[in-house]
């Protein structure tokens, strides 16, 4: 059986990453997947390498506060945990909300999350999150290009 205190770990994981996206703090996303990978529409990237703070400075557009202005709700998440094998997983949807100068509060992406998660010396981390946005609105203040 899962002990609760594994997928409190892994929800706090799955809800941290949000919540450094919409702070801005793009160096602690890159460090949540310092021995993983991260899989959108542009490939897969690594953190070990600041690939991942790498591919978020390049597409998202960060305002004068350092943000992109944006809440990611992270819902319907569901976890596996394998215990023997200090692995687990998770699939949850996502929305993004986006409110910017000249720009009012809308929904501008939805998709899904499919993550893999490792136990190393006790600490549950990500092993990988493969994106998968399947509906798309005005990215416009969001995304460049």
């Amino acid at each position: 059986m899962t002990a609760p205190a594994d997928t409190t770990a892994i929800s706090h994981l799955i809800t941290r990453y949000a919540e450094l996206v919409d702070t801005g703090d793009l160096a602690g996303v890159n460090a949540l997947f310092a021995e993983g990978a991260f899989t959108g529409r542009g490939g897969t990237v690594h953190g070990r390498d600041g690939g991942v703070e790498r591919m978020l400075r390049e597409t998202v557009i960060l305002y004068e506060d350092g943000t992109p202005r944006t809440h990611h709700v992270t819902t319907n998440i569901a976890i596996d945990v394998d215990e023997p094998a200090d692995t687990a997983t998770a699939r949850s949807y996502v929305t993004v909300f986006q409110a910017a100068p000249g720009f009012p509060l809308q929904p501008v992406a939805a998709g899904r999350y499919r993550d893999r998660f490792a136990r190393r010396d006790g600490q549950w981390r990500f092993a990988e999150r493969q994106v998968d946005i399947h509906l798309v609105g005005d990215v416009s203040h969001h995304l460049r290009g």
